[in-house]
């Protein structure tokens, strides 16, 4: 076995290829799929984090539907960084996690977790899904394509009127127009959307799913809008990386509260 050298003043210096010593880890809690996609659209985008940050120790949970848990993936850790991979605040970031990480907390009391903001609202959102627009044959900000910005819709009106507000601020790009619709649980629907613009006189309409990974929801929106074009999702775009370590590193300067 290779043991790390012992520098004189310096103590213990890692292997190449090692985290740093004292790093904290992070800790990424995605929703969770049945479909096999979701699970390795995340695992792309961690490898994506782990090659920009090499000295973070990065593990995975999920909320649902996969393995590992987050208390799975909290064990062993004197102290984490617990970042949602959800683009949206609503049930999940503000119940579901708090009580999975009080949970974890109850089994070990003397873990140290530092609770991060989801990834969205962001303003690099926006250009992450510009980018999945123009691999779909969409120039950002064409005055001839009116955009559907589609989330997976909550049953919190809050969480609904982001992605409202988000669409509003995107029209300003130059889009002939920019609405928001909803995969479920509000209106309008996405086909109801694209619908309404085809028949308000748009050119062109495209859609832009507002999701981190493929799966039941992606399918919908693509089968539901078709023959509008329909990008891809977010996924490993390297704007979400960017995102995910911002909100690493803002969690390590303030300790976030903990809800019951």
């Amino acid at each position: 076995m290779r043991h790390s050298p012992v520098i004189p003043g310096r103590g213990r210096v890692p292997l190449a290829g090692g985290p740093a010593p004292g790093r904290v880890p992070l800790v990424a809690v995605a929703h969770g799929s049945r479909d096999p996609r979701a699970a390795a659209t995340v695992a792309a985008l961690l490898d994506r984090v782990r090659l920009a940050r090499p000295d973070v120790p990065v593990r995975v949970a999920y909320l649902d539907h996969c393995a590992p848990t987050l208390g799975q993936a909290l064990d062993g850790l004197g102290e984490a960084v617990v970042l949602p991979l959800l683009l949206t605040e609503a049930y999940h970031s503000r119940v579901d996690l708090p009580a999975a990480l009080n949970e974890a907390r109850a089994r070990d009391p003397r873990l140290r977790v530092r609770y991060g903001t989801t990834l969205g609202p962001h303003p690099l959102l926006l250009p992450a899904l510009e980018r999945r627009l123009a691999e779909a044959g969409v120039p950002a900000g064409d005055p001839e394509t009116a955009v559907v910005l589609v989330s997976a819709g909550s049953s919190d009106a809050r969480a609904n009127e982001v992605i409202a507000g988000m669409a509003r601020g995107w029209r300003r790009a130059g889009w002939w127009t920019v609405t928001a619709a909803y995969a479920s649980a509000a209106g309008p629907t996405p086909g109801e959307a694209v619908a309404r613009l085809r028949a308000a006189g748009a050119p062109r309409v495209a859609v832009a799913p507002y999701l981190l990974a493929p799966g039941f929801f992606a399918d919908r929106i693509r089968r539901v809008t078709a023959p509008a074009v329909c990008a891809d999702v977010l996924g490993p775009a390297p704007e979400l990386v960017d995102v995910l370590l911002e909100r690493y590193d803002a969690a390590l300067r303030e300790r976030l509260p903990v809800a019951g």
